[in-house]
């Protein structure tokens, strides 16, 4: 009942815990993190020079401290079970011989972490190894793990031994994150960005390559357990617990349903939230949004987090927006992914935003499930915009990739970059305009942003969001908790520009476009004459696009 009134009865939705394939074990702790947001910005960490290796001891001169790899049955997905593998746990880790063994417990059996191999070598020195995708053997970017018994005074080098991607915004002065379990229960103190000595380079000369990660840091306490990730967690539990207080709540869930769009390959719930303003939806148009497609891209979940607060607000402009428009929301397109501690795939071992013109719905029901909801909108109304949340390794800042096509008249291209160009008025010191690509490449056919422009979505949006920060003001910094969720409600003021019924920002902005435009196409291309005659491939170089156009294979 896809256009029934939230304002009605609904039975409150279960929440069942996470379905794993039963090749993983799970370790049985509750992992939580506290929110927290630094006092000051945190700066990106200052570049090191060429990007040389650290010396560092052979791993076949080290010692395995910890392994923990799945034993995949073949090479493709059975069947899944809540709590992963059945039977008791294997002991991973390597046991310490006494009170004064240094060596650092690992640990990552639990949602979204992937650590695979830990090999000791040194005496505070570790090499790791990322577990690829499962059922592939491939996509290492992402990293969650859990390390005990640490020392307060040593220096410690992680070397992450087989990053996938040849460039990362690492080299340029991204910082890892760390979570220290004192901190957090002592002082409040929740993520925060760590590491000197920071280096992103080629490892092994073999092919494919493999490029590491390496970096130092000192724990703040002895005896502690701490996390370190590549951009702050977003699990599907965390997802669970959200989606329960908003049915929980008798205000929110006035006007936010929540509904099962679909079930994943594991049996895990894809939830659909409709959002509007009790008393129907006669009239209105629709706005389509949905993040976590890719696993690893958990900024994007946090920028979806703001917009749906600030959507599900007694904000006026909330209240506005509800009157307006029917809000469908996918929050995590890709659960599996998300609970294995994925990199980019589903557990079908493909990228399922390269599945959209081919998915079948048992293969990828998240990404085929929501095309097809939007197909039957649209016989119904118009909808205004499409956008999907996303995270990027390699560009810095907050940008938009959109679809232009050079048999559209010249307006119709133009307004293709006004909510872009709306969007980074209201987030000057965030969003990049110049960064925004808007040509439609044969191999992002696929995807969910070009899918639901060739469906009739005339405004489809790809939302991507810096794994480390801003680099647009006087100072680079990486963006906190509070600055990814802060893009939600700025989405949202940009929904009310593009959508005022007076023209002058529209106007505005259409000309701005315009003159961007031409002054982009007698810089590049040297001549005369109007942008408007020139392919979209010859008005944006080819350097930089899609975070995954290096790793796809």
């Amino acid at each position: 009942q896809p256009w029934r009134s939230p304002g009605e009865p609904q039975a409150l939705f279960s929440f069942p815990a996470p379905r794993w394939p039963v090749e993983c074990e799970v370790i049985q702790e509750t992992i939580e993190h506290i929110e927290w947001v630094p006092p000051q910005p945190e700066p990106f960490c200052p570049p090191v020079g060429p990007e040389q290796a650290p010396y560092t001891l052979g791993e076949e001169q080290g010692t395995v401290v910890y392994h923990s790899s799945p034993a995949l049955q073949g090479s493709c997905f059975t069947r899944a079970r809540v709590g992963g593998a059945p039977g008791p746990l294997s002991s991973p880790a390597a046991p310490l011989e006494g009170p004064q063994d240094t060596t650092l417990l690992f640990e990552s059996r639990f949602e979204s972490g992937n650590l695979q191999k830990a090999i000791k070598v040194g005496p505070y020195e570790y090499v790791l190894t990322l577990r690829p995708d499962l059922y592939t053997a491939k996509h290492t970017q992402w990293f969650y793990f859990r390390v005990q018994n640490t020392r307060r005074e040593p220096l410690y080098r992680f070397t992450i031994a087989n990053m996938a991607k040849p460039k990362s915004l690492y080299g340029q002065g991204l910082r890892p994150l760390l979570y220290s379990q004192q901190d957090a229960q002592g002082h409040g103190i929740g993520w925060r960005r760590v590491g000197t000595d920071i280096r992103y380079y080629r490892g092994s000369a073999g092919e494919p390559p493999v490029f590491r990660l390496s970096w130092t840091v000192r724990f703040p306490h002895d005896g502690d357990t701490c996390f370190f990730a590549a951009c702050y967690p977003y699990t599907y539990s965390d997802l669970q617990r959200y989606l329960r207080a908003l049915a929980a709540d008798p205000a929110r869930s006035r006007y936010c349903t929540v509904r099962a769009l679909c079930r994943s390959l594991a049996g895990n719930t894809v939830y659909l939230l409709t959002i509007t303003s009790p008393g129907g939806a006669a009239g209105k148009r629709v706005v389509v949004a949905s993040a976590r497609v890719h696993p690893s891209e958990s900024s994007g979940s946090w920028a979806m987090r703001g917009f749906l607060d600030f959507l599900l607000s007694s904000h006026a402009d909330a209240q506005l927006l509800r009157r307006l428009f029917v809000f469908k929301v996918v929050p995590m397109l890709n659960p599996d992914g998300v609970v294995v501690g994925n990199s980019r795939c589903s557990l079908a071992g493909r990228d399922p935003n390269r599945a959209y013109e081919t998915a079948l719905p048992s293969s990828f029901p998240g990404v085929w499930h929501l095309r097809a909801m939007v197909r039957r909108v649209l016989a119904e109304r118009e909808v205004v915009l499409y956008c999907d949340f996303h995270g990027h390794s390699r560009k810095n800042n907050v940008f938009m990739y959109g679809c232009d096509a050079s048999g559209d008249s010249a307006r119709t291209r133009l307004r293709q970059r006004v909510f872009p160009l709306m969007l980074s008025k209201n987030a000057p010191d965030k969003f990049s305009f110049t960064s925004c690509k808007f040509q439609v490449q044969k191999n992002k056919e696929g995807t969910g942003r070009v899918s639901m422009w060739r469906l009739g979505v005339s405004h489809s949006y790809t939302l991507e969001v810096a794994f480390s920060g801003s680099t647009l003001g006087r100072k680079s910094y990486h963006f906190s908790m509070e600055d990814l969720e802060s893009l939600g409600r700025l989405l949202c003021d940009t929904l009310l520009d593009f959508c005022d019924p007076a023209p002058a920002k529209l106007q505005q902005c259409l000309a701005e476009a315009d003159a961007l435009l031409q002054r982009q196409m007698g810089r590049e291309l040297g001549s005369g004459g109007s942008w408007s005659d020139v392919a979209p491939s010859e008005l944006e170089s080819s350097t930089s696009g899609s975070d995954s156009s290096v790793s796809d294979g």
